[in-house]
């Protein structure tokens, strides 16, 4: 790879990078063919993006980022595979739910989601609980909605039982 090449794939990442707020670094070597394969077409189902970077590519481009990536660097080591989605637990719901068929592999090395850094793969079950916008607003519509709605069904219960006292007052 020319010296130009590297420089234009650098570009392209620090785009990406600036692009996202989810990026999962994990590792999935050590599976055959046809399960990566797999993981892909799962990936392609999530809307998660897959792609193999090389780590110094992929260091320099987080370096030239305006986002703060803290230690997430220090994992860059070995086979790396970058996922990029728009849910910030949707690529750790994928990589859990993956596991289940091939046991131990893709191994998370890192992510960066919702403006915070997680290392290592034992940080999996708290990404995995990681509430995506849409579901954060959708509980606060539906908690500001429950005192409304005993209100409404105090005063529509209460209506009933006011109209059930006048027919039977009117019906002696």
């Amino acid at each position: 790879m020319t010296r130009e090449e590297k420089s234009q794939v650098i570009e392209d990442l620090t785009a990406v990078l600036a692009g996202t707020n989810t990026l999962y670094l994990a590792d999935i070597s050590g599976l055959d063919a046809q399960t990566t394969s797999n993981l892909r077409r799962e990936c392609f189902k999530a809307d998660v993006q897959l792609s193999v970077v090389k780590n110094t590519l992929l260091a320099k481009a987080m370096e030239a980022s305006d986002k703060e990536f803290g230690d997430l660097p220090t994992v860059l080591k070995g086979n790396t595979s970058m996922m990029i989605a728009e849910a910030a637990n949707a690529p750790a719901k994928l990589i859990k739910e993956f596991r289940k068929k091939t046991k131990d592999r893709p191994i998370l090395k890192g992510a960066f989601a919702e403006e915070s850094v997680y290392i290592g793969d034992d940080q999996l079950d708290t990404l995995v609980d990681i509430k995506s916008k849409e579901e954060l607003i959708g509980e606060i519509i539906g908690l500001l909605q429950s005192p409304a709605k005993n209100v409404i069904s105090a005063l529509q219960s209460g209506g009933q039982t006011l109209s059930g006292i006048i027919k039977t007052l009117s019906e002696k």
